[in-house]
């Protein structure tokens, strides 16, 4: 029921956190891929390397690691990861923490860079839970926009009777299902079809011979997921790549400009149209029907224009319909790219230099700047956070 999501796990300092480990193997059984994050005292219960181990993810303690030049971001990067974050078990410590906007460590900085609903499972003992401090906290926090899954009653590390146990797993993936399937109902592209291209083209020369270039997919299919994750149905139109999308969406592949235009057309009913894929600008006038043997090779090659197939996507856009383009320059990255958004009639355009290191086709990473009409921003990190970023700043601000 969790296939595909995206599970913050964020565990706290008290006698419970040994469940965490059991509660991370059975999101990771439901499909889910999980990262952890834990306060300094929960290492005091489980060590990190048993959930660095299981989640295959190091875990995150503190905000500065001496191991890591840049942890302090993760806090970012992680809160705009996540479909969810679960705190089990959340102490009264923690709790008290969250509503008053502390940040001393890794899990509470989350929580406040976290844009992705966020379950607080309470776990005490003794009478903790009743205490009118806690009360207070609670009630502070489900006023905040938290969920809160009440602690179940019975026996507890001390001994007594009470309630503040952690619920079992199973109660907890229930309910982090329901929040994420209300939560993407409520997504800013709710409700909204949305059609995204990613990768490159093939235009062959001959059976065994083509021309192309070395995208990789990952920007486009970041885009398509984050795309899902705030609600859409997304169909992805994807070129060879090696590069796999999550199963929240429709998927059709093409090879040629011509067979992505054909698709494109087809699909030009989105709500919302991104153009992603590194869509060759020109093609082999002829193609040969057998492999050209070196003898018999011209030393010139005839090329022919592709189809603008983003022009053609710009002349015909509908009313409330939203173009999204994107730029790959060597050179002057914003002149071209705002040429690009007025001459094809985009509503926005994602600008990207493919000459540094931490950007373009293959890495992971990206400095991206969106330009709109009247708006621009600029994005730098993980290519799957920039994209959840990117779709909340154009559609948040629509709303």
């Amino acid at each position: 029921m969790l296939t595909g999501k995206r599970i913050l796990l964020g565990v706290t300092g008290g006698i419970a956190a040994y469940k965490a480990v059991y509660l991370l193997r059975e999101f990771q059984k439901a499909g889910a891929d999980v990262r952890v994050t834990m306060t300094p005292s929960a290492t005091r219960f489980v060590g990190s390397e048993t959930f660095s181990a299981l989640s295959r993810t190091p875990v995150a303690v503190d905000v500065f690691s001496e191991d890591e030049d840049d942890s302090w971001t993760r806090h970012i990067h992680w809160g705009e990861w996540a479909d969810l974050f679960v705190i089990a078990p959340c102490t009264a410590n923690t709790l008290s923490k969250i509503v008053h906007g502390t940040s001393d460590n890794m899990l509470t900085a989350t929580v406040l860079a976290a844009r992705c609903p966020v379950l607080i499972c309470p776990t005490m003992d003794g009478e903790m839970y009743e205490s009118p401090a806690v009360s207070k906290n609670l009630e502070s926090a489900r006023s905040m926009g938290f969920h809160i899954l009440e602690p179940e009653t019975g026996y507890l590390a001390s001994g007594l009777e009470a309630q503040g146990r952690l619920p079992d797993p199973d109660v907890i993936l229930e309910e982090s299902d329901r929040i994420i399937q209300n939560y993407l109902t409520k997504g800013p592209l709710s409700g909204k079809k949305v059609l995204v291209t990613a990768g490159p083209t093939r235009e062959y020369i001959d059976p065994v011979r083509f021309i192309s270039n070395p995208s990789s997919g990952k920007m486009g299919i970041s885009m398509a997921d984050a795309a899902a994750r705030l609600g859409a149905d997304v169909t992805l139109l994807k070129g060879p790549v090696s590069v796999k999308e999550s199963e929240r969406m429709n998927t059709e592949s093409f090879v040629s400009a011509d067979d992505l235009f054909e698709l494109a057309k087809k699909h030009s009913d989105a709500d919302v149209i991104i153009m992603a894929a590194a869509v060759a600008d020109l093609k082999p006038a002829e193609i040969h029907q057998n492999k050209v043997k070196k003898e018999n090779a011209s030393e010139e090659l005839k090329l022919t224009r592709t189809p603008d197939i983003l022009k053609w996507l710009g002349d015909q856009k509908r009313e409330n319909q939203t173009l999204i383009g994107f730029a790959m320059e060597t050179e002057d990255l914003e002149k071209n790219a705002q040429g690009k958004l007025e001459k094809k009639n985009l509503d926005w355009i994602c600008a990207n230099s493919v000459s540094g290191p931490d950007s373009g086709f293959e890495a992971d990473t990206n400095n991206i700047t969106l330009m709109g009409k009247e708006r621009r921003k600029e994005y730098s990190g993980p290519k799957q956070e920039i994209a959840v970023r990117i779709l909340r700043d154009i559609f948040d601000s629509k709303e």
